[in-house]
């Protein structure tokens, strides 16, 4: 609770410089709530197919890799789980498995606040801001779209620190979360996206434990 109120905090000093040095107006960082209940709609569909649209990429990359001889069966294998991403620079999973307070903390306030609406309100001031530097080049749809792509660029390598592998799914789901933005011209599909993306990602982890048992006892 401590980390993420400390992350709030900091966040809310930049983001409140930042908007008081630019006025940024509600339009312009995508805050209107557009479309009524069906966004919430929209926030579990976007949730769906941003997951299999990620596993589907990592799965084509390596279907290239192994198809070309690029690299070996056991190669790939073995860079995969040398390299696996780091949940524990996110998440204390054990404290997930065994603690109910952080369990379901982690799955609402981590997952809806500190992940889905901090860093989409961060995607918004970064559209807000190439658009209002450089109107001509970011200001239409196509050059939203541009500067969507240069954020996941940005929103991959912010996680780093999870190791490489996570580098690649977390782009592509900035990717999409930024497509979201820019069609809807909201943040809130996307923060409920993202949202949802995570909590169901801690909860997965939470059973796993649970879920191995299952697979055994069959």
């Amino acid at each position: 609770m401590a980390v993420c109120s400390f992350e709030l905090l900091i966040f809310g000093v930049v983001f409140g410089l930042a908007w008081l040095a630019s006025r940024a107006s509600r339009q312009s960082l995508l805050l209107p709530w557009r479309g009524g209940f069906w966004v919430i709609l929209l926030g579990l569909g976007y949730s769906i197919a941003l997951r299999l649209a990620v596993g589907l990429a990592a799965a084509t990359v390596a279907m290239v890799l192994l198809v070309t001889r690029l690299v070996s069966i056991q190669s790939l294998r073995g860079f995969v789980l040398a390299n696996r991403p780091d949940v524990q620079a996110l998440v204390d999973v054990p404290a997930l498995r065994q603690d109910p307070l952080y369990f379901w903390l982690t799955i609402t306030l981590v997952s809806f606040v500190v992940a889905g609406f901090r860093e989409e309100l961060w995607r918004s001031g970064f559209l807000a801001g190439m658009g209002g530097v450089w109107p001509q080049r970011f200001g239409s749809s196509q050059g939203q779209l541009a500067a969507v792509a240069l954020g996941a660029v940005v929103f991959g390598l912010g996680h780093l620190a999870q190791g490489p592998l996570a580098v690649l799914p977390t782009a592509l789901l900035g990717l999409g979360l930024g497509a979201i933005m820019v069609l809807h011209r909201s943040i809130w599909p996307a923060v409920l996206a993202h949202g949802l993306f995570d909590a169901t990602t801690f909860v997965v982890l939470a059973l796993l434990p649970w879920l191995g048992d299952q697979i055994q006892m069959r």
